[in-house]
């Protein structure tokens, strides 16, 4: 036996087993490059610039390993055809449709279910502690939000809203609203870079926080008007902290299980997704506060206001479990790409 031989047949078990860690992309890649790029959809066109990423990528380990030319040359054509389809996309990226949006964004949800499972647990869990917690006893509360606060909230919450509220006054809290819950939900996802971790922590705050709030004031008597008033807008603020915290999640997992892949690349890979997750969290919580400032504290009478709360629920669970599921694609909104 050569001295040359042993070192050759590492490289050759080495090679298999590279081979058979990414040809699974490599296929993926390839189907996508198979259809006429006049049929690619929006999806489509979001899968290919994490696959050509990580096909150039393995490109260079293979010829820096001195793997097989046969191998070398069929990344070579597999990048070369991604990189001229890369060009292609840029020159129509610009042609998104506001229906290609509205369809992306719960397929992205499903995408990420288990992640948004997660999110809504560790918000709904901790709402329902603070919750019981402050209706049993009303000190429970004050550990957990500033009692000034938690009294001028019952005192507003106890005189109703029979009056309504100036037209001035509604643009100016709809301003606070867009601050306030933009920044908690941007919050819950960036806090995902550290693993997933910050996003956790900072979903059970909020939903603990929250839970409290209302215990609290539901306990000095007022549980009626503070129901009636979150009604009409808590379906698409909480909705949207959820999924951005759930967009936070799926972010964080991708630095701990990378299957694979470096982490850059992972997150490359879920990164479409997640603007997706995130522009539509934020279009649902400046719905959000617009119908806080305009309708929640409006003298329409709070059964019309039930009714209709109800109704954007309904419309919303609806649009989350159908919307986006004629002619869905196997792009990374329609195949899990987060949590397991």
């Amino acid at each position: 036996m050569s001295d040359l031989s042993r070192p050759r047949g590492l490289s050759a078990i080495s090679e298999q087993a590279f081979s058979a860690n990414r040809e699974a992309d490599w296929r993926a890649l390839e189907e996508l490059l198979f259809k006429p790029f006049s049929t690619w959809d929006v999806d489509a066109m979001a899968r290919l610039s994490p696959l050509y990423r990580d096909v150039s990528s393995d490109l260079s380990r293979a010829t820096t390993a001195g793997y097989s030319g046969q191998l070398v040359a069929y990344l070579e054509s597999l990048t070369a055809r991604a990189h001229a389809a890369m060009y292609a996309r840029k020159s129509i990226r610009g042609r998104r449709s506001w229906g290609e949006w509205f369809a992306l964004f719960p397929r992205a949800i499903r995408t990420h279910k288990w992640a948004m499972t997660i999110a809504f647990a560790l918000f709904f869990v901790p709402f329902a502690i603070g919750l019981f917690g402050s209706l049993h006893d009303s000190e429970f509360a004050i550990r957990v939000a500033p009692r000034e606060m938690l009294d001028n909230l019952t005192e507003a919450y106890t005189e109703g809203f029979s009056k309504g509220r100036a037209t001035g006054e509604g643009i100016a809290m709809a301003g606070y609203y867009v601050n306030n819950n933009v920044g908690i939900a941007l919050r819950c996802f960036a806090l995902g870079m550290v693993f997933g971790l910050g996003s956790a922590l900072y979903l059970v705050y909020n939903g603990l926080a929250t839970g409290a709030i209302m215990g609290y004031v539901a306990a000095k008597g007022a549980g009626g008007n503070i129901l009636t008033f979150v009604l009409g807008h808590s379906s698409f603020e909480l909705g949207a902290i959820i999924i951005a915290g759930g967009a936070g999640l799926v972010m964080g997992w991708s630095f701990v299980s990378p299957k694979g892949k470096s982490r850059a690349a992972a997150l490359r890979a879920v990164a479409p997704d997640l603007v997706v997750l995130i522009v539509g969290a934020a279009v649902m919580l400046f719905c959000a506060a617009a119908i806080e400032a305009f309708w929640s504290a409006s003298a329409v009478p709070d059964t019309v206001k039930r009714v209709v709360g109800g109704a954007f629920f309904l419309a919303l669970v609806v649009y989350v479990v159908f919307g986006g599921r004629r002619q869905a694609p196997a792009g990374p909104s329609s195949r899990g790409t987060g949590l397991p």
